[in-house]
C-alpha cells in the first residue's frame, strides 16, 4: 500500500540519501539527511535530529539534489507535443509566425501553460521561465498567469509578443499594467521581458530596453539563431548601454568572438537548448566556446513541440555534443582528446545553480543549504536496475537517470510528487482540457493543413555512386535473367 503524502506545512525529512548540494564547496554527503522546516532547509546532515511530527521519506540508494531550474520554455506550445518533431527552424518560424499562432485562444494559452507546469515538476524541476511569446493580447497574458499561479512550482513569466513589436507592446497602456500586477504578484517567482534583436540599425528595440529598465526586470533574449539574430543585434544593446548584468542570451550559437566577449565583459548569462540548437538550425551548441569564454551558463528545455520536456534529456545531449565538437575539432588537426573538459558535473550545476542564476535567485534557489528554501528532488527507484549502483552522483544525475526516477518533490517543502506520482493533480481533466485545445487547432486549421504541418516534405535524396557495391536488378527482357554491376561502375555479363 502506498503511504499518502504529507500535508502541506509539515516537516519532512529525507533519509540516508547520497546529498548533492552543489553548494560552493560542491559538497557531497553520503548516507545524510536533509530537513526543510517551514519552507526552508533546516539542516543537513546525518542522522539528524527532527522535530515530533516530522514526515520522514526513506532515501537510502537513492540522490537527493536541488531543484532543477528550467531557463527558456515556451509553456504554451506544450498542447502541440510533439507536432513539429521533423520541423526545422524555418518551418518553426512559419506554423507559428507566420500562419497558425494566431489561432491559439486564451484558454488554449492556459491549457498548454498547465500542462508544462506538471511536466516540469514530474521531472524535478520545481522553477521554470515561461518564455511567452505569443502573448498576442491582455487576455492571453492573464490567462498564462492565472495558469501559472495555479499550478504546482514556482514559475518567472517572461512577457512577450512574435505578432508585433516589442517596442509596440511593451508600449501598451494594458499590457503595462498586466506587468506591473505580474511584478507584484507573490505567486510568481519573477518577470522578465523576452523579446529579440534583429540587428535594424535604427534599433527599434531600444524602446523595450527602456520599459525593461523603468521595470526593474531582467531581458531574455533569442541570440545567436541563424537566420534570424546575429552579431548587429549584440553589437547594438553594447553600445546602446543595454548589455547589463543578468541579460540572459538564448542559443548564443551563431555569434563571433567579439559577441561573446561583450557578453562575458558584461555579466550576461546563456540559456542553452542543446536539443534544439542540434536539431534546428540555431548553430552548433555552443558550450565549448562560453567555457572558453567563462560566460554562466543555465540550461533549458525550449518547446515541447519538438522536443524532450525535462532537463535530463538536456544535460545528456549537452555534454554529448560539447564532446562530439572537442573530438571533431581534434580530429582535423590529427590530435586525439584523452581528458574531456565538459563534466557531468558541470552540466548538473548548470541546471540548478546556472538556472538560479538566470532569474537572480541564487540566494534562495539551486543548491540545498541551510537557509535555501526547501526545493528538493529524490531521485530513487527501487524498481529500476537503472538506479543501482550509484558510484558517480554527478554522472548517475546526468547520463543515468531519467523521469521516471523522480520519486519526490519538494516546492517550498511541500510535497508536489511522492512516490513517483504526482500529488493532488486530476490528470483526466487535465487531458479533457487538452483535447478542447488540440480540437480547436485541427478544426480551424482544416485537417489537410493540420496533416501538412505535422508531416513537412522530405527533400529528395540522392544515394551516392559506389564503386565497391554490386546491385542485381530483374531485366524482364532476359526472362529472369539478372545484371550485376562490377566494381568500377561496368556492367558485368549476364547470368542464368
Amino acid at each position: 500500500m502506498t503511504t499518502p503524502a504529507p500535508e502541506s506545512g509539515r516537516p519532512i525529512v529525507l533519509r540516508g540519501g547520497i546529498v548533492v548540494t552543489m553548494d560552493e564547496r560542491r559538497t557531497v554527503h553520503e548516507g545524510a539527511d536533509v530537513l526543510v522546516v517551514e519552507g526552508e532547509i533546516a539542516a543537513i546532515g546525518p542522522a539528524l535530529a527532527v522535530p515530533d511530527g516530522t514526515f520522514e521519506i526513506d532515501a537510502a540508494g537513492g540522490i537527493v539534489m536541488p531543484g532543477m531550474i528550467d531557463s527558456h520554455r515556451h509553456m504554451w506550445q506544450t498542447a502541440m507535443r510533439a507536432y513539429g518533431s521533423d520541423w526545422t527552424l524555418t518551418q518553426y518560424f512559419v506554423w507559428y509566425y507566420l500562419e497558425h499562432g494566431t489561432a491559439f485562444r486564451p484558454q488554449d494559452y492556459a491549457a498548454g501553460n498547465a500542462l508544462s507546469a506538471l511536466d516540469a515538476i514530474e521531472s524535478g524541476i520545481t522553477t521554470t521561465v515561461d518564455w511567452s511569446h505569443g502573448l498576442q493580447s491582455v487576455e492571453h497574458a492573464e490567462a498564462a498567469i492565472d495558469a501559472l499561479v495555479s499550478s504546482p512550482g514556482r514559475y518567472v513569466i517572461g512577457f512577450g509578443n512574435i505578432f508585433g513589436g516589442p517596442w509596440e507592446w511593451t508600449a501598451d497602456p494594458a499590457y503595462r499594467r498586466v506587468f506591473e500586477s505580474a511584478r507584484a504578484d507573490s505567486r510568481l517567482a519573477g518577470v522578465q521581458l523576452a523579446f529579440d534583436v534583429t540587428g535594424d540599425p535604427a534599433f527599434p528595440e531600444q524602446k523595450a530596453f527602456e520599459v525593461a529598465r523603468e521595470l526593474d526586470v531582467r531581458v531574455t533574449t533569442h541570440a545567436g539563431v541563424w537566420g534570424a539574430t546575429n552579431d548587429d543585434g549584440v553589437r547594438l544593446m553594447h553600445e546602446h548601454g543595454f548589455m547589463e548584468p543578468g541579460t540572459v542570451y538564448v542559443h548564443a550559437a551563431t555569434l563571433s568572438e567579439d559577441s561573446y566577449q561583450r557578453i562575458a565583459a558584461t555579466g550576461g548569462i546563456v540559456s542553452l537548448s542543446t536539443e534544439s540548437e542540434q536539431s534546428c538550425g540555431q548553430g552548433y551548441p555552443p558550450s565549448h566556446a562560453l567555457r572558453a569564454h567563462d560566460i554562466p551558463v543555465s540550461l533549458s528545455v525550449d518547446t515541447s513541440a519538438w522536443f524532450s520536456a525535462d532537463l535530463f534529456s538536456a544535460m545528456r545531449t549537452t555534454l554529448g555534443a560539447d564532446r562530439s565538437w572537442e573530438h571533431l575539432t581534434a580530429h582535423e588537426h590529427g590530435d586525439t582528446v584523452t581528458h574531456s573538459h565538459l563534466r557531468a558535473q558541470h552540466v548538473v550545476e548548470w541546471a540548478t545553480r546556472g538556472g538560479a542564476r538566470a532569474i537572480g535567485r541564487e540566494r534562495e534557489l539551486g543548491s540545498l543549504e541551510v537557509g535555501k528554501l526547501g526545493d528538493v528532488v529524490l531521485l530513487k527507484n527501487d524498481h529500476s536496475p537503472t538506479m543501482f549502483p550509484v558510484l558517480n552522483p554527478y554522472g548517475h544525475i546526468a547520463m543515468q537517470a531519467s523521469r521516471g526516477d523522480v520519486h519526490t518533490v519538494l516546492v517550498g517543502g511541500d510535497v508536489k510528487k511522492f512516490d513517483g506520482r504526482l500529488v493532488g493533480v486530476d490528470l483526466p481533466a487535465m487531458r479533457s482540457r487538452l483535447e478542447d485545445t488540440v480540437e480547436h487547432l485541427r478544426s480551424t486549421l482544416g485537417d489537410d493543413v493540420w496533416q501538412a504541418g505535422m508531416n513537412p516534405d522530405i527533400p529528395e535524396t540522392k544515394v551516392l555512386d559506389n564503386p565497391y557495391m554490386y546491385t542485381e536488378y530483374r531485366d524482364s527482357s532476359t526472362r529472369g535473367a539478372f545484371q550485376t554491376q562490377a566494381p568500377g561502375g561496368g556492367a558485368g555479363r549476364p547470368t542464368d
